[in-house]
């Protein structure tokens, strides 16, 4: 788990548009919202140096956050944090309550295990994440941090589906459905495309040289 602790201190805003998110930005401050959990939401503030730290963190985006607003505190995940398009700065965010007793579903990144020894990797393939976070559904208890996925035994060619990655207990990914036969896949490896575009250039001359030899019998 994260050896940082995930708290935040926000106090409730009770000025709202771009006039006043504007002065809060020159004091230092976020503007952002907290809803959820049959609870009327709640525009807040935040310091930006506290935010600007936890986005260091991994654990910021998918994990629980204890909240503590004037001195109340409740549990929440980070739902959406709104860039400024153009300069590394935050404009917004939005976090979401959750509750012990019901079950939440997030997003939690891959970690991806042994891939410079990956047995297509050592054959010269290349690495594809195709999935670099998955979507889980579990009660907050049991989030984890991470899913890992070992790649070792994965050859040129080869591709793990979200249906043959072990989910942690009491979690379910919520993309993988039989139902509708959603089976997202996770990682792959492949030939590299140069290598893979010579071979199919070589093919099309030894075929364009076979029709040549050809022709030339006919004459």
């Amino acid at each position: 788990m994260s050896s940082v602790e995930l708290k935040l201190d926000a106090s409730v805003r009770t000025e709202q548009g771009r006039g006043a998110s504007r002065r809060l930005r020159r004091e230092k401050k976020l503007p952002g919202i907290v809803y959820g959990a049959d609870k009327e939401p709640v525009a807040i503030t935040v310091g930006e140096e506290q935010v600007l730290r936890l986005m260091r963190e991994e654990a910021f985006f998918s994990q629980i956050i204890d909240l503590n607003v004037d001195g109340k505190t409740e549990q929440v995940i980070l739902k959406d944090l709104q860039r400024h398009p153009f300069k590394p700065l935050v404009s917004h965010m939005d976090l979401l309550r959750v509750r012990a007793n019901e079950k939440l579903r997030t997003s939690v990144p891959v970690h991806f295990l042994n891939e410079e020894t990956a047995k297509g990797v050592k054959a010269g393939g290349v690495v594809h994440h195709d999935l670099i976070e998955v979507e889980v559904e579990c009660f907050p208890r049991d989030l984890p941090e991470y899913i890992e996925v070992d790649i070792a035994d994965l050859d040129v060619d080869g591709s793990l589906h979200l249906s043959e990655i072990a989910a942690p207990k009491n979690v379910v990914f919520s993309q993988f459905s039989e139902e509708s036969e959603q089976d997202p896949v996770v990682v792959s490896i492949h030939a590299p495309r140069k290598a893979v575009e010579e071979e199919a250039e070589a093919g099309e001359e030894a075929a364009g040289g076979g029709a040549e030899a050809e022709g030339g019998g006919e004459e």
